[in-house]
């Protein structure tokens, strides 16, 4: 070996610069940079701002139920093309590039689950599959599990997050408002508590059917809850709405909903209703599965604790 003969050094040179997601994201709220760790970690929702992302299904479910409690229901019902639609493409069409895109068959997940060891019988919707649409199937899966929850006297509790009703279905899209409505007119005679939680966005049929009639309505901070969007009603009355006109904090100063609830805070929120509505006497059979109208007078008690 020569007196000026070095070895190779062992460094690694990259030649072409990677594009890689390193895990920063800028909030679309406040632009803070935030990594996707500490948001998993904090349910979805931003640590500087507390703006709430949307969560899918399968977190919604774990962020509310006992671990390993959820048993899924209603999953032989599945949409069919019965007025052979076809706007920009098949309706058909639409449906399998939805389920692969979600990974899910329909817009809604139902089935029975525990929450703070109480069995409830739950609804998500589904944002993801053509914007948590009501279809069909979507009305008769909560249909079924309205009359589960009235057979068996279980609490129910759904979370909205949609666009309305499914255009593609036409009619029997419609016809899911007054089914799912008159389901839940019976749950209500029966004194059975059902607690209506609105996510963002929710709007158009499913707010003016199941997710507005409620016993208790719970709204996720800043979620848009409309039947119409304020660009469509500005147009229509020739207008502009208040600020803030349709977001949850202007729907609970008004009294449209009973309370905001973190996302963090909403399990153990929902455990303390579903206590008070579960503790209640009912009729001469002796049952205790509670009245909603009592849960009423409760609410601000919670509010203050």
């Amino acid at each position: 070996m020569g007196l000026f003969s070095r070895s190779k050094p062992k460094i690694k040179i990259q030649t072409a610069k990677k594009d890689s997601f390193s895990g920063w994201l800028k909030c679309t709220h406040c632009n803070e940079l935030i990594h996707a760790n500490e948001l998993e970690q904090n349910s979805n929702c931003c640590p500087k701002c507390d703006y709430h992302y949307r969560l899918s299904v399968e977190e919604r479910i774990k962020n509310l139920s006992d671990d390993d409690s959820f048993h899924e229901l209603f999953t032989n019902l599945q949409a069919i093309d019965s007025l052979h639609f076809v706007d920009t493409e098949p309706y058909v069409d639409r449906l399998v590039s939805a389920k692969e895109k979600s990974g899910y068959d329909e817009a809604i997940v139902v089935g029975t689950c525990n929450i703070g060891a109480m069995p409830i019988a739950l609804g998500v919707l589904n944002f993801n599959f053509m914007g948590g649409s009501m279809g069909s199937v979507v009305g008769e899966r909560l249909t079924l599990l309205i009359e589960l929850a009235l057979e068996k006297r279980l609490p129910l509790i759904i979370v909205s997050t949609s666009g309305g009703a499914r255009m593609q279905e036409s009619i029997l899209s419609l016809m899911q408002m007054a089914k799912t409505s008159a389901a839940l007119a019976k749950l209500h005679e029966a004194q059975i508590p059902y607690i209506s939680i609105l996510t963002n966005p929710t709007t158009g049929g499913v707010t003016a059917s199941f997710a507005s009639l409620g016993d208790i309505i719970i709204a996720e901070p800043n979620a848009l809850i409309c039947f119409a969007g304020p660009r469509v009603i500005e147009q229509t009355i020739g207008q502009k709405l208040p600020p803030g006109a349709q977001q949850s904090e202007f729907l609970l100063k008004h009294g449209m909903i009973d309370r905001i609830v973190n996302r963090r805070d909403l399990k153990n929120i929902l455990i303390e209703f579903l206590d008070f509505l579960k503790g209640n006497p009912r009729g001469n059979d002796g049952e205790t599965i509670g009245s909603p109208d009592v849960a009423k007078n409760n609410i601000k008690k919670v509010s203050q604790s």
